[in-house]
């Protein structure tokens, strides 16, 4: 049994999903029943998503908490410590509640799966259900780790299933084409509940439609059922569907794929509670922002957890619009099992210096691989990004911009770095 925090997480960490040889989902449900199936007492709205699946989770938080709800949240990746993942109210997990549920599944795992553990995300998924059945919620927000179909979450039921963005990621795991991540992503869908699709690629569109005809579950998809009209410059979403119509609402995250996301939060939140007004729509959407993504930590410093080519694509757009006459600085850092090229010929496009570095975590791209991607004329290899950050921030001329990108696993350690920096010596 764990006694501290740090015993626990030092262990759960270590966790890896191939050490359980069941098959997929099976230590998940032996581990509920034995719990007494902790995830059948709460109310869901279940996200799904190679991108936008944080930010329209969180834009639908900021919605259901101005409407005066109990709002769990279970996100990932997190930024400093395990904690951040699940939260009531934006009020992390305490370490007391965490080490109980962890303590409970430890007893469970000896005694019925022969000391055999599930992965890390399969941990903090079996603690969240816990947590969540225990203080009674009114709803909450579940986002998937990795696809749809065979991800821990999916045993969950939702009140509505939230699908945002398909692009190619993890072809590893789910496949290698456009259709069969949509097929993954759209795992999530349940009979007769309503989803929510942002998606705008065809194929994939056709699979998500698909799937929702089969089960029976209301489809409302942006650009058919769900239509807006967009402000980009000025950050102003008009929205039109469910008989509501919602002029000019100001979307505090940044970019033009962030009123895409809001307008899933709006139909999220509206689906799940038609009673919600406009004027907690507003609210709602004008407190909405999220660490790690298009956030200023600097005057002239950029994290964006840009991990794939439609997220590098979406960073680069806001970049023009929020920044249109900087000299960009890319620093990036990614997993191996990400499509790289694209996202490096992206940025190229833009920067007048390219950077690459590398994290401490055994999927990590190496930063010489990542630099053999890029034909940039001022192209940089330097595998201590510490180290990189501090000779960069000490010589960025007025007009320059750094832009800090790639894994969110990179950001999370980038951010809380600076934190801690800046503490002691102020120097972002």
């Amino acid at each position: 049994m764990f006694q501290t925090m740090k015993d626990c997480t030092n262990f759960i960490f270590t966790l890896k999903a191939s050490q359980y040889k069941g098959q997929p989902l099976e230590s998940a449900r032996k581990i509920l029943a034995a719990l007494g199936n902790p995830e059948a007492s709460t109310r869901f709205i279940h996200f799904a998503g190679s991108n936008g699946k944080g930010s329209t989770l969180n834009a639908t938080r900021e919605i259901l908490m101005e409407h005066g709800l109990k709002v769990g949240a279970f996100i990932s990746p997190h930024l400093e410590r395990p904690n951040e993942r699940i939260t009531i109210n934006k009020k992390q997990i305490a370490d007391e509640d965490f080490l109980y549920f962890a303590n409970k599944i430890v007893e469970i795992v000896h005694r019925q799966l022969d000391g055999k553990f599930p992965s890390f995300f399969e941990f903090m998924t079996l603690i969240m259900f816990q947590y969540f059945a225990q203080v009674k919620l009114d709803v909450a927000l579940i986002e998937t780790g990795i696809g749809g179909r065979l991800d821990t979450t999916n045993v969950l039921t939702p009140d509505v299933s939230v699908i945002t963005t398909i692009s190619l990621e993890h072809t590893d795991m789910l496949g290698d084409t456009i259709a069969e991540i949509a097929g993954e992503k759209a795992g999530i869908i349940k009979l007769g509940k309503p989803v929510v699709v942002g998606v705008r690629d065809a194929e994939a569109r056709e699979v998500i439609s698909k799937e929702a005809k089969e089960r029976q579950a209301p489809l409302y998809m942006l650009d058919q059922t769900i239509h807006l009209e967009k402000q980009a410059e000025r950050q102003l979403l008009t929205y039109k569907a469910l008989d509501r119509k919602m002029e000019k609402i100001y979307v505090r995250m940044a970019g033009a794929h962030q009123l895409d996301n809001a307008a899933l939060a709006i139909t999220a939140a509206l689906l799940y509670d038609p009673l919600i007004s406009e004027k907690t729509i507003r609210a709602g959407l004008g407190k909405a922002s999220w660490e790690g993504r298009f956030e200023r930590i600097a005057p002239q410093i950029i994290l964006d957890g840009a991990h794939n080519p439609e997220g590098t694509a979406a960073l680069l757009q806001t970049l023009s619009q929020a920044e249109p006459d900087k000299r960009y600085k890319f620093v990036y850092a990614a997993l191996q099992d990400k499509d790289h090229q694209v996202s490096i010929q992206l940025m190229e496009s833009m920067a007048c210096e390219m950077y690459f570095t590398e994290i401490d975590l055994p999927r990590a791209a190496k930063a010489e691989v990542l630099a053999e991607e890029s034909k940039h004329r001022c192209k940089f290899v330097e595998k201590d990004w510490r180290s990189l950050l501090l000779e960069l921030q000490d010589r960025m001329g007025e007009d320059d911009l750094l832009v800090i990108t790639g894994s969110l696993y990179f950001i999370a350690e980038v951010r809380s770095f600076v934190t801690s920096y800046s503490k002691s010596l102020s120097p972002f």
